[in-house]
């Protein structure tokens, strides 16, 4: 099994006064993650996508709860967003049973936050588990095989049973977008038209690396510029996919409003537009590794603790500059080319104005000092 980052992290939040919530995309490994953390303990497990524990938890009183548990240490509702008042639930399982240890894990941050948020101030520690991450693949075999497997990483991404299954990739990937990528959305009220969100994710995997404009989206989509807006927050909300804004101090000649989408996974992207082409033979090289790089130093800056703010910047002459972190006023601008051969300049309309602490082009020979 792949030793993931989370588990010393998740070891050391147990049994502080405190649920933990684990959100994730389904299919990420938080349930792996959960049972290799606690299998020395005595758990009690409900699944949350059961009919029979969604009733069963609905409006179950603390008492009855408690005699169900009897003498477990541990209770785990894995997708709790499924369970009506969740919230309420474990804010009882805290308050009236602090030595019971509650751990909920979601794939959908909307659901199961909202349902947990004012219930739960102060009663809670969040983590978030994303698909592997390359240094985790690093240390799970070594750097040497981790980098001859990039371009193959490039096509089918870091989903824990794609890494696992070589030579499989292509049908789980399917496996994953027919049975679990919609799920939870077309779930929530007032999602109805499964074919058009369908299609908006696909128009999103086509344009990654590029600016997206909602009216242009909502046009050819039939729909309107707020419905736009709100598939995107949720298909954010439900971790598919992430933004990038850009960035301005309000200079003269800066795209002041705007914003660019990723995928977390690069092979969840692929499934969606149904291109599983090598890298040899692809057109979208560029946006690939753009979209790999980004994607992975996220990852890296939540486990890590980093709470830099991540931006892109852009002018009207169209210079652009692919990712930026701030932190304390400090700038880092990076740009990503996959050919370490290249050319790039980082326009002096932008190192003047800003005085960037860091410029540096992020390419294949080169990309691992970024993300490990």
């Amino acid at each position: 099994m792949i030793k993931r980052q989370l588990h010393k992290e998740l070891s050391s939040l147990l049994f502080k006064g405190k649920a933990i919530l684990v959100f994730g995309a389904r299919q990420v490994g938080k349930t792996s993650l959960i049972k290799k953390t606690i299998k020395s303990h005595s758990v009690l497990w409900f699944n949350g996508d059961e009919p029979d524990i969604q009733l069963l938890l609905e409006n179950i009183t603390s008492d009855r709860l408690k005699a169900i548990i009897g003498t477990h240490k541990i209770l785990v509702i894995d997708e709790a967003q499924m369970i009506h008042n969740i919230g309420l639930l474990i804010k009882r399982m805290v308050d009236n049973f602090p030595e019971i240890q509650v751990i909920a894990s979601g794939s959908s941050a909307f659901e199961l936050a909202d349902k947990t948020k004012e219930s739960m101030v102060g009663r809670k520690e969040e983590l978030q588990l994303f698909p592997l991450t390359f240094s985790e693949m690093v240390n799970h075999t070594n750097f040497v095989e981790a980098s001859r497997l990039m371009p193959h990483r490039l096509i089918y991404g870091y989903y824990p049973e794609v890494v696992s299954n070589p030579g499989k990739e292509e049908k789980i990937l399917n496996d994953l977008v027919d049975a679990f990528l919609y799920k939870d959305i077309l779930n929530l009220e007032g999602i109805k038209k499964s074919a058009t969100l369908q299609r908006l994710v696909q128009m999103l995997g086509f344009k990654i690396g590029s600016e997206i404009n909602y009216s242009s989206l909502g046009n050819d989509l039939g729909i309107n510029r707020l419905t736009v807006e709100k598939y995107i927050d949720i298909l954010e909300k439900n971790f598919i996919i992430f933004s990038l804004n850009a960035f301005s101090r309000n200079q003269d000649n800066e795209l002041k409003k705007g914003r660019k989408v990723y995928f977390w996974d690069i092979g969840l992207r692929n499934r969606i537009i149904k291109n599983f082409k090598p890298i040899e033979f692809r057109d979208d090289v560029g946006a690939l590794w753009e979209n790999f790089i980004i994607s992975e130093r996220k990852k890296k800056l939540a486990y890590d603790g980093n709470f830099s703010d991540t931006y892109f910047w852009r002018n009207t002459q169209q210079a652009e500059i692919d990712y930026l972190e701030i932190k304390n006023e400090a700038i880092d601008a990076y740009k990503i080319k996959y050919n370490p051969n290249r050319k790039v300049i980082f326009t002096k309309s932008f190192t003047k104005n800003y005085a960037p602490k860091t410029t540096q082009v992020i390419h294949n020979q080169n990309y691992w000092e970024f993300l490990l």
